[in-house]
């Protein structure tokens, strides 16, 4: 080891010591306000909990118990009625106006979208699909599909393609994605956009070859490639 060297690591050790000293120090005169700081973050903690457990819980398992009614009338196709209730059940609207910050009120603009989309009201669709978040994959993946269709309906075609793609990436599998991928397509091919078709196509026969798409696969390959080749 050089002279320098051995020379340093005192000078290092003073400066560590030193920096402790002023750690020391400073919560020494500051232990009044380290403590209240403490207790801030421990009491926001505290609140947080309660309020989930003694609020928010029993919130949601009163709009889940309040929309019980909608649900019943979705599943019947009365969509008006699952969307606006019948005065004595509450619907969707309803659930979602009263119930705000609640997973049900989440819920609820899902089954409010699809009702708006059963009525072809397609922008109060989207408006409220767009507000739905959730873990539930399958739901989530419908969501988006859901939307792209209404984008689609209502002339925005290359907007409702994008969320058919968004809707086959947002999970992988050999049932939601290659339905997706595919219905991008035909949407792709209706613009003129062979080649975006193409890839797409080409995608369902690589990646989901025991997918029913995949068994046309081929056949819409061929047509984009005479399709760019003209």
């Amino acid at each position: 080891m050089s002279k320098n060297t051995k020379e340093q690591q005192p000078d290092g050790l003073e400066n560590v010591q030193e920096t402790l000293n002023k750690a020391e120090l400073f919560i020494d005169n500051n232990k009044s306000v380290i403590s209240y700081t403490v207790i801030g973050i421990l009491a926001v903690v505290a609140i947080f909990f309660a309020f989930q457990r003694f609020y928010l819980v029993p919130k949601n398992n009163e709009a889940s118990a309040a929309m019980f009614g909608a649900e019943q009338y979705f599943q019947r196709d009365s969509f008006d009625v699952a969307l606006n209730g019948d005065g004595n059940y509450a619907g969707f609207l309803d659930v979602i106006d009263d119930y705000s910050i609640t997973q049900t009120a989440k819920l609820a603009h899902y089954y409010a979208g699809l009702c708006y989309m059963y009525t072809g009201d397609y922008e109060s669709a989207i408006s409220h699909l767009k507000k739905f978040k959730s873990k539930d994959i399958t739901l989530s993946v419908v969501a988006l599909g859901v939307i792209g269709d209404a984008y689609v309906e209502l002339g925005d075609e290359a907007k409702g393609a994008s969320y058919y793609e968004k809707a086959a990436t947002n999970v992988n599998n050999e049932f939601t994605s290659p339905l997706y991928l595919n219905k991008a397509a035909q949407v792709y091919e209706k613009l003129g956009n062979y080649k975006k078709a193409l890839a797409l196509y080409t995608a369902i026969k690589d990646k989901y070859a025991m997918s029913q798409e995949a068994m046309q696969a081929d056949k819409n390959i061929e047509k984009m490639n005479a399709e760019i080749a003209k």
